[in-house]
């Protein structure tokens, strides 16, 4: 199911002009995207963003490596 209802930062009304994220839901899924790329979107469940928005905010070590491995091939 794709979203309709885009939402996007407050911080959007800054002097970045369009430069900013978007968010959007279905009943069991978050999509995100930059405004001035709306063709992309990264689309994951609501536990593993909150996961890893946690991690960020308490500086847990090696998130950004754990996060963009690819299993199997390199970053």
């Amino acid at each position: 199911m794709n979203p309709t209802d885009w939402q996007k930062s407050t911080y959007s009304d800054g002097g970045d002009g369009n430069d900013c994220v978007e968010l959007a839901s279905t009943p069991t899924t978050l999509h995100l995207r930059e405004s001035d790329a709306p063709g992309t979107a990264l689309v994951t469940a609501p536990a593993p963003l909150a996961q890893f928005l946690h991690a960020i905010r308490t500086g847990t070590p090696g998130i950004v490596a754990s996060v963009t491995a690819h299993p199997g091939g390199a970053c």
